[in-house]
């Protein structure tokens, strides 16, 4: 696997064989982490992130993981970059690629991360866009992996508003390695069908298999994954939490939910997440519909199931591995 110079958008554009690398890079560098074995290769370099969406666990892993490795980080909040306002997409890039050896855009349209990586000249990754979000599925594959020691075969169930970064980006990686993904949502929030077209013929390619359905019976039964994120995603309006509250709720995953699936199946959700009264917005949501929880149940979340956490902490890691691997380390 040589990734180097590459940048990283989104996964559509590397093979199984280059993902099942990074994954295997990802879980060499997480056992050093724990031996305290040093990586820092890059010392020396420097990474700037971007931020246009703000994010815990996105910085936190890159930062970390750029640390590890011996760089430098220069964070750039949604006050303080001028990109798209009074400097073009193409001109930060042009600046910041000389600055720096590689960039993390964290934002809204795949066209702005895109932009930045034709003309930088250093690698970009994808911390998150509208439409794709690819570090966070090498956790995700990674902390599957560790569960069940491999990945192909396993069915994988997403469960919610499929339409976005997250239903898109886990129908792609699995197509690509051989999992049997099911969207399970209303049909109006299934994922673009041009998308799913072509994850279909990579899912024929890997073995695996593409299936959309509103049955949460028949989706869940005999599932190794139980997945789920937020229903509105940042940046949308508030006021379409009554909507998504109304449609989404039949697909909440709850204890039901998850004892349809295998007896040994996992649940993921790759945070922040609506599962108890402690955060402002569930607050909110209380006392507005009178929802105690939203996307899960505070039972499943905190069951031995949930393997939030360990998901959590992979994105250090796997995100240290694309920063390795595209940097030449």
């Amino acid at each position: 696997m040589n990734l180097r110079g590459r940048s990283f958008l989104t996964l559509k554009d590397f093979t199984p064989e280059e993902i099942t690398g990074l994954l295997d890079l990802s879980a060499q560098l997480k056992e050093k982490k724990k031996k305290n074995i040093p990586v820092d290769t890059l010392r020396g370099r420097n990474v700037a992130l971007i931020f246009e969406k703000t994010s815990t666990r996105t910085r936190c892993a890159f930062e970390v993981a750029a640390h590890d490795l011996g760089m430098g980080t220069t964070y750039l909040d949604p006050t303080g970059s001028q990109i798209g306002k009074k400097e073009s997409i193409e001109d930060t890039a042009r600046v910041l690629g000389r600055m720096y050896d590689g960039i993390e855009y964290r934002g809204f349209g795949q066209e702005i991360v895109e932009d930045l990586a034709k003309h930088a000249g250093v690698p970009v990754w994808n911390g998150l866009t509208n439409e794709y979000h690819p570090t966070q599925m090498l956790a995700d594959m990674l902390t599957v992996r560790e569960n069940f020691g491999e990945l192909k075969g396993l069915k994988f169930v997403y469960m919610g508003d499929a339409r976005y970064n997250m239903g898109n980006s886990l129908m792609i990686v699995c197509a690509k390695l051989g999992l049997h993904f099911v969207a399970c949502a209303p049909e109006k929030y299934f994922p673009n069908q041009e998308l799913v077209a072509q994850c279909e013929e990579w899912a024929e390619e890997s073995g695996g298999t593409i299936t959309l359905t509103e049955n949460v019976v028949a989706a869940t039964s005999q599932a190794d994954v139980i997945y789920t994120d937020v229903w509105v995603s940042m940046g949308e309006p508030d006021a379409v939490w009554e909507e998504r509250i109304k449609d989404l709720t039949p697909y909440k995953v709850t204890k039901e939910v998850m004892e349809n699936a295998k007896p040994e199946a996992i649940f993921l959700h790759c945070l922040p997440s609506f599962h108890d009264q402690k955060t402002k917005i569930g607050k909110e949501m209380k006392e507005r519909y009178g929802v105690s929880d939203m996307e899960v149940t505070d039972e499943v979340f905190e069951s031995p199931q949930s393997k939030v956490f360990d998901e959590a902490e992979n994105r250090m890691h796997t995100i240290k591995a694309v920063m390795a691997a595209t940097l030449g380390a």
